[in-house]
């Protein structure tokens, strides 16, 4: 029976890395998977799935105004769909794979984080979380060695960033994952010296 997957976690948990290990293990089991990414996400090429480990592996692009049902049918027949980044896939795009999972009983993968850098849902991880049949957070942590669940936004000092455009692409050098706590004393110590 195929379900709709929302495999989630922090900045730096290896959400890429786990999505390409994924669709390798289908292929070496002679599955043909659809491996997409939003076009929103171009920091390692507009196609391209990277992790910070070194895999890598080419993807369809789906921009924002693409029925992914149409462009499911164009891209051919598949076992299995994996989306990377699908925070950035709109809630549309999400309830036209929870479709594709129930009427073509096919399993759909998606991976990506469930907050911005303000712990505020991104709309196709809103509508993941509302519609998907199972639900695991891939852990990381902080550098206080608890749980990190926050994506926090760094300027080029090492300060927390709390405003800006809920959507800004950076690999390390913008975003730490921390834990809320970590994230909430640091801000607290930014405003103590404003």
């Amino acid at each position: 029976m195929a379900k709709l997957y929302f495999k989630y976690g922090a900045m730096g948990s290896s959400k890429s890395a786990q999505a390409l290990i994924t669709k390798f293990n289908y292929e070496e089991k002679g599955m043909n998977v659809w491996l997409i990414k939003p076009g929103t996400d171009t920091r390692d090429g507009a196609d391209i799935i990277q992790s910070r480990i070194g895999l890598r592996k080419q993807a369809q692009i789906i921009y924002p105004d693409d029925d992914i049902i149409e462009e499911y049918h164009k891209a051919g027949d598949h076992d299995v769909i994996i989306a990377d980044e699908a925070q950035f896939l709109t809630p549309e795009q999400i309830d036209g794979l929870r479709k594709l999972v129930d009427e073509n009983d096919l399993p759909v993968l998606c991976f990506g984080l469930r907050t911005d850098f303000l712990t505020h849902f991104f709309p196709g991880a809103k509508r993941l979380m509302e519609l998907a049949d199972s639900i695991t957070e891939i852990k990381t942590i902080c550098e206080c060695g608890r749980k990190a669940t926050v994506n926090a936004r760094i300027d080029e000092n090492g300060n927390v960033i709390t405003k800006g455009d809920q959507v800004m692409l950076g690999g390390n050098d913008s975003y730490t994952a921390m834990c809320h706590r970590c994230w909430i004393n640091k801000i607290k110590e930014q405003e103590k010296q404003l």
